[in-house]
């Protein structure tokens, strides 16, 4: 039997914080648990906000950790081919049409339906899709792409869904509900998901799908903030025909008014509590057990 492998897969737009400590060390943990492999890769898609020095300050903070992974590190800048090559199979599918509406474009449709009543959102929050682009005639869709009009590929979600039939997932952690075992997946909740825009051949959704397809990852480990979109990748993996991992969401690390912690809310970093002096035992105590103050907490929302 293979050795399960793990991953953990920061993003270099930012410094990590605690809350990365935490998702990392948890990693960490069960593939030395299990003489299982721990990878690292870095998800620098979005070079709007990726930076070079983030990700050198990502091996480092690491390294102080006493985080040990595998090398090569695998870079998703590197690997565009292998997503475009999932999306052209979605499309081939039938199961992808570009959306031409901006972001204002869509608030403003959202507007319009809301004036009938409350409009559906996703689990994150975030309305679903509004538009028609779905309707367009193919011929007015390659007139849009031909005048150089910037769009977003999304899935046809109700097509998708008619594919595959009851979708489930392994919890072996626990989701904001106290999901666990075999959990129902609900990809229709997330509505017609972006799989790519004109300028960039892939989103968080499929790439994610892709590279642990691709690294051979069995068991991913990760916050509760993803554990819905376990649905969306759970459609994505059958679509794909990409072997089926376990799951292991956990807590999330909050700060003292009870906020994920997040790079957008200039969460404390690890640089910061090394410099006033914390310890890699102390940075695991207060991400673990609690027994350390730093006013956070570990209690989920």
């Amino acid at each position: 039997m293979k050795p399960p492998v793990f991953r953990f897969a920061p993003s270099p737009n930012g410094l990590l914080h605690l809350g990365h400590a935490y998702s990392a060390l948890l990693n960490f943990d069960r593939a030395r648990e299990t003489g299982g492999r721990l990878l690292l890769r870095i998800e620098d898609i979005d070079a709007t906000r990726c930076r070079p020095e983030f990700e050198t300050a990502i091996y480092e903070d690491l390294a102080w950790l006493g985080i040990a992974w595998e090398t090569p590190v695998r870079r998703q800048s590197e690997h565009l081919a292998e997503y475009r090559a999932a999306l052209e199979k979605l499309a081939a599918l039938g199961l992808v049409y570009p959306a031409f509406e901006s972001r204002a474009e869509i608030a403003k449709l959202v507007a319009a339906r809301e004036a009938d009543g409350p409009w559906r959102r996703d689990p994150d929050g975030a309305p679903l899709y509004p538009g028609d682009a779905k309707s367009l005639l193919a011929s007015e869709r390659s007139r849009l792409i031909d005048t150089g009009a910037p769009y977003a590929l999304r899935l046809d979600m109700a097509a998708a869904c008619r594919r595959v039939a009851g979708l489930t997932w392994i919890e072996l952690g626990e989701g904001p509900d106290g999901e666990r075992g075999m959990v129902a997946a609900r990809p229709e909740a997330w509505g017609d998901v972006i799989l790519a825009r004109k300028e960039t051949p892939t989103s968080y959704h499929l790439a994610v799908v892709v590279d642990d397809a691709l690294q051979g990852v069995s068991e991913i480990v990760r916050g509760q903030d993803l554990f819905h979109a376990t649905s969306v990748h759970r459609l994505l993996q059958v679509l794909l025909g990409l072997p089926e991992p376990v799951y292991r969401h956990h807590l999330l690390i909050r700060d003292a008014n009870r906020r994920k912690l997040s790079k957008s809310s200039q969460a404390m970093g690890l640089r910061e509590l090394r410099a006033a002096g914390a310890t890699p035992a102390a940075i695991c105590q207060l991400v673990g057990l609690g027994q350390v103050s730093l006013g956070v907490s570990q209690t989920p929302p």
